[in-house]
Formats: structure tokens, sequence, C-alpha cells
């Protein structure tokens, strides 16, 4: 038996998956939430449904990690069984156009980027210094959320400042959620029958944080998240776009610093602060009738949502399908109306019965949401992030990897 390792670890938490690497399916999965707070957890979740939860003090990821390993035994998981790790790497700036292998170079690019993403890259980078030490004989992959959209072209990628911000401080469109943009642009084009290069694509992953992109023959060519993970969309506690200007008024006005507009926009603003107060869209929805706070923060969302969709169209000159995913894009049917009401004109046409019914969390799968006569397909494709980080990994460790996701062997494509 041999298994594969998935990590993604946050700055407070670590989920983690462990995949057969024959048949590629989930043996166990966890998360590990509030690391560094007295009241840390653990919650892991077998094969066949079965839970367990653990409240224990987890003061760093090392301590977090070593608790993984203990839960995987205590699952009759045999540590010397893992072949490879996957470390989910929110950052890989322009040094990375696929995943990579970890090596001491490797690590040390990671940590040069770390300012690009403060609160990802080191959390990553813990991970993976710690996977190392616990799993010393298991091969180590980065798998990139901005290695998807390096085939933008300099157009879409480079903003209009000075050119020294550039060359110097790597100022420029980088984009993110790469893997699952990549995962449901393959299923798109399955479901439409076609290769993946030669299909236009709208991909909408909206979750807690939210992007778009542009997928012209199969590549990525524009995307709404830039430098860091706040620009683009409306996300449940990130502003998305907004005037740059906005920040040195408040900065002025309140007498604050940099460092607390940043909290602001990052965590205090979005869904959150037009609604004042509910992050989740269910909270959202529920209170809506009496408050109209809840209203406005769901037609903002929407409306910002079209705004992307008519300038990728614009872009992309053909359009073959829209995908919504992620936790919202597969499980509010009332968000997908609200942004593909009125879109008749350009071509995009919901039916409702579909759309009501395509929702993951009551077990829908990849669901064809648009009217017979939208010329537009819209699709709902449930995201797995993890397998593509399975596979690059797996491919990777066994020398199969292809670098170019166009020719790579997916088993979902």
């Amino acid at each position: 038996m041999a298994y594969i390792l998935a990590l993604n670890c946050g700055s407070s938490s670590l989920k983690y998956q462990v995949f057969d690497a024959d048949s590629k399916s989930v043996k166990v999965s966890g998360t590990v939430e509030k690391i560094g707070e007295s009241d840390s957890f653990i919650t892991q979740k077998q094969a066949d449904g079965t839970k367990e939860k653990k409240e224990v003090p987890m003061h760093n990821h090392n301590e977090a990690l070593g608790i993984v390993m203990t839960m995987l035994r205590d699952a009759s998981i045999d540590l010397n069984d893992i072949t490879a790790v996957g470390h989910r790497v929110v950052h890989g700036g322009d040094k990375f156009n696929c995943s990579a292998e970890i090596t001491d170079e490797v690590i040390r690019t990671i940590e040069e980027l770390s300012p690009l993403a403060p609160l990802h890259n080191p959390a990553n980078l813990m991970g993976i210094v710690v996977a190392k030490q616990l799993l010393p004989n298991a091969r180590q992959v980065a798998v990139f959320d901005t290695a998807f959209h390096q085939t933008m072209p300099d157009y879409a990628y480079r903003y209009a400042v000075p050119a020294a911000w550039y060359r110097e401080l790597g100022v420029r469109r980088y984009g993110f959620h790469g893997t699952s943009h990549l995962y449901v642009s393959k299923r798109a084009a399955k479901m439409l029958g076609k290769p993946a290069n030669e299909v236009n694509l709208i991909t909408l992953h909206i979750g807690s944080g939210a992007s778009a992109a542009a997928i012209r023959g199969g590549k990525s060519i524009d995307t709404s998240m830039g430098l860091t993970p706040l620009s683009g969309l409306t996300m449940s506690t990130r502003a998305g776009d907004i005037d740059a200007g906005i920040i040195f008024y408040v900065m002025d006005r309140l007498g604050i610093t940099a460092k607390q507009v940043e909290t602001h926009l990052n965590k205090q603003s979005g869904i959150l602060g037009l609604s004042e107060g509910h992050i989740d869209h269910r909270d959202v929805w529920n209170n809506m009738a009496n408050n109209d706070c809840c209203r406005l923060a769901l037609d903002v969302e929407a409306n910002n949502i079209k705004k992307y969709i008519g300038g990728f169209m614009a872009e992309l000159g053909r359009v073959d399908a829209i995908v919504f995913t992620a936790g919202v894009g597969e499980n509010d049917e009332r968000v997908r109306a609200l942004v593909c009401d009125g879109l008749d004109e350009l071509g995009i046409k919901l039916d409702n019965d579909a759309n009501n019914g395509a929702l993951s969390r009551i077990g829908a799968g990849e669901s064809v949401i648009s009217a017979p006569d939208s010329k537009v397909k819209v699709f709902m494709i449930p995201t797995n992030e993890e397998l593509v980080i399975v596979e690059d990994t797996l491919a990777i460790a066994n020398g199969t990897y292809d670098p170019n996701h166009l020719e790579m062997g997916y088993s979902f494509k």
C-alpha cells in the first residue's frame, strides 16, 4: 500500500487528506483548527464517514502535525507507506509556472515571496519544514495557487504603475485559486465534449475567498485577484476591488496605520462589512427580510461578479460556458440566479429548476444549470483541489509530470 498526503496549512489551521496512490480515493481526511490557541482541536473523518474529534493543545504547526501523525496511526495508516506529500503553497510569484519538487532552493524562494502573502506562505513553509522532519523518506512537492495563471499575457498581468515597481518589487497580477480553476476547466471541457485546448470559459470560484478567471483554449488569460488575494470579487471578509485612494483618505481621516487598513480590508470588509455583521451567506439570506444591509451585500456581490463576466466575455470574444464552483458557487442557487439575472442579451439563461436542484451539499454532482436555448452553457461543478495536488505530487514522484497542464495526463480531464 502506498499513500499520498495532501497538506494545506493556514495561519491557524491545517487541512489534510490521505489518498490511496493507486485508486486516488480518500482514505482519511481531517482539519486542525485554532492552532496557537488554548481551545485548539482536530477533527478526523474516515472513508466510511466515521468522525472523531479531539480537543488537544497545539501551540504551533509542529505540534499540530505531530498530532495528525498520531491520529493517522490510530486510523491504521502506516506512516512508512506515505511515499509523497503534496503541499498547497499560496504564492509562487512568477518563479513557478507549475508544481515543483521541494528542494532547499524552492524553500528559499517561497520564503522570499512571503511578503506577497504574509498570512499564507509562512504557514505553508512551516508545514513543509515539519513534514520533512516527520516523514523524511517521503518526496515533498509544492503545488502553487498562482501557477495556473502564469499563462496570462503581459497586458493582463501588468499594472499601470511605475515600471520600477514591477522590476524591483514584483508588483503585477498573479491570481490565485489556480488548482480550482484548473480542475473545473478540465471538467467543463469534458462536459462540453471538447478537448481542453479548444474551450473558452469563465470560471467563478465563489467561496469565503472568491475569484474569476478568463480561460482561452484551456489557459488562463486573465483573473480577478491580483498581487495579493485581496482584489477582485466581493468576498466574505475581503473588500475586493476598491479605489486605491480610499486607503490614503481613511488613513488620514482616522489616523490609522497601513497595517490597520490592511486588517480592515482583509478581515472586516466584503459581505461582513456590507451586511454589518454576517459572514455566512445563509445568515445573510435569513436576515434579508428585516435588514436591508443584507440585501445590499448580496446585490453588491452579484453585481461585481456580473461586471467580471461582461469584461471577460469582451476579452475572450467567444465563451462556451460559465462555471460556478466552491462553497457558495456550488451551494447557493440564489446567488447564481442573482448573478445570471438580466444576462439574456449576452446569451446567458438559467434553467430555474435545474439551478435549484444543483447543490453539492445534497449530493448533486456536475450539473448543467442553463436553459436549453442558452447560447452560453452554465455549469455547477464541485471543485477538487486536493485531487490536483495529489496527481501532481504522484506524477512528480513517478517522473511522469508534464509542466504543461494541457498535456498532463490528469485522470479527471
